[in-house]
């Protein structure tokens, strides 16, 4: 059965001192034990977070895919495990159009966190004009094809992926919760046409783009939406854990 998860990327933002006091009064309101908690700060960030983190899963935005080397502002997944990370985001959305991360790109981060054992959030979805134009689905499952679903069954089970409509990110507009359960929806049954259905049923699928405290309730009661990949709400404690409490 997919875990409950509630993600915080918490992008470019906070300093080091705002970064310990969130995670600080997150660990004192949350009580769920029965949601997977999970916070994404800058990487200057992880091992300060992850030394306070108390069962929060702390994890990297970005990493490269080789194991080391002259590659002048990168880090590698060996670098990030040894401060105390322990999960990656793959393919946001931002990383794919501010910085040209392409698909193939991506499947090398992909194989290269599969091989050194390192968990990783894959996250996909459509712009604006793909949505417009009614081909969200080809184009999300051609994303998916292009850099996941060339992985044997084994390591698909383990893996976390978050579909994120781009015109709903730092936008304010939030895809409706029959938008985001059709999109979810097909996502689970394109793994069990590429797998089967108990691979399918092990996989979380996150919902991302300006989900908050006012709308989590709605979208994580969708059967195909295990929880959500949080962005500007993650960034206030309050608003984070009454995300968590929407389950």
């Amino acid at each position: 059965m997919a875990q409950k998860i509630v993600a915080g990327n918490w992008k470019m933002n906070l300093n080091l001192n705002d970064a310990k006091a969130l995670v600080q009064n997150v660990n004192q309101q949350n009580k769920r034990e029965d949601v997977t908690v999970m916070m994404f700060p800058p990487a200057l960030f992880v091992a300060d977070v992850a030394a306070e983190s108390n069962g929060i899963k702390v994890g990297t935005q970005n990493f490269y895919f080789e194991e080391k080397g002259a590659f002048t502002g990168e880090v590698a997944i060996d670098q990030i495990r040894s401060v105390g990370g322990e999960i990656a985001l793959i393919g946001h959305s931002e990383r794919r159009s501010i910085f040209g991360e392409s698909d193939a790109l991506l499947k090398q981060k992909v194989d290269a966190a599969v091989s050194a054992g390192f968990d990783f959030i894959f996250c996909c979805g459509e712009p604006l004009e793909i949505r417009e134009a009614g081909t969200q689905e080809e184009y999300v499952k051609a994303q998916l094809e292009a850099a996941l679903f060339h992985l044997p069954k084994e390591a698909v089970q383990d893996v976390v992926i978050a579909y994120e409509p781009v015109w709903a990110i730092g936008t304010g507009k939030t895809a409706t919760s029959d938008q985001a359960e059709e999109m979810h929806a097909a996502i689970r049954s394109w793994i069990v046409d590429s797998y089967d259905q108990d691979t399918a049923e092990k996989v979380s699928i996150l919902y991302g783009g300006s989900c908050n405290e006012n709308n989590a309730k709605e979208l994580f009661s969708c059967p195909n939406v295990d929880g959500g990949l949080i962005g500007g709400a993650s960034l206030k404690a309050d608003a984070f854990c009454a995300i968590i409490d929407s389950f």
